[in-house]
Order: C-alpha cells, then structure tokens, then sequence
C-alpha cells in the first residue's frame, strides 16, 4: 500500500525543481544526500540540478510513474526538453529530444537520503 504523504511529500519536491526554488529545495533534500552511490551533499545536489537547467533551459520534470512505499519512491520522469550543447556525452546541440529516467529515492524524516537515478540514453541517441 503506498504512503500518500509520501507521494504528496515527493510532488511538492518535483514542483519545487520545476520553479527551481533553490532556497526551499533543503525542505527536500537532506544535508548529507548521495546521488548514484556518492555523497554530494544538499550543496552538490543543488549545483547538479542548477547545472542541469543551465544545459537545458527549458527542462521540466514530468511524473510518468510513481509509486512509494513508508521510505523509498520509484518515479519514471519524462522529459521533452532542448539541451544547448552536448549531453550525456550526446551532440544534441539544440534538438529538441524525449527521454525517460527511472529514479529510485531513500526518504529519511521526510528527506532525500539517497537517489539512484539512470537516463534512458539508448532513446537521445535514436533521435540524433
């Protein structure tokens, strides 16, 4: 059964990203965050994501999935955004691309502890 304060706990968090209200993103994010297995801190995790909206401009986080249960949530995003240079490594350079990232989220006292997140790649690189 999942925990509907939870989900509604991880929807602020998403709206928050998407109004990239920095100041408020440590209502979500705990002070010791780690991201794929390394710990960057609520400091490093706000810098991946200003860095994230400083490539693509007009990126927007789209819950496609979301299911949550007392302290883990596994959302599918779906994007539809144009990267300005390079990304993932990419040429995209301006093309507009749709892609999906599944990520996976330890909540602690309503926090993000730890994220584990993988980019559907295979699907930016069919539409170069």
């Amino acid at each position: 059964m999942s925990d509907p304060k939870l989900s509604d706990i991880y929807r602020e968090y998403i709206a928050c990203l998407n109004r990239q209200d920095w100041p408020n993103l440590e209502l979500f994010v705990d002070e010791n965050a780690i991201h794929n297995r390394r710990p960057i801190g609520l400091i490093g995790y706000r810098e991946m994501l200003e860095r994230d909206f400083e490539q693509i401009p007009d990126l927007h986080f789209n819950i496609q999935l979301l299911v949550t249960d007392s302290s883990h949530v596994a959302s599918r995003l779906a994007f539809d955004c144009t990267p300005k240079a390079a990304f993932l490594g990419l040429p995209v350079n301006g093309k507009k691309v749709s892609f999906t990232e599944n990520v996976f989220y330890e909540f602690r006292g309503g926090k993000i502890v730890e994220v584990w997140s993988m980019v559907d790649k295979a699907a930016i690189e069919a539409q170069l």
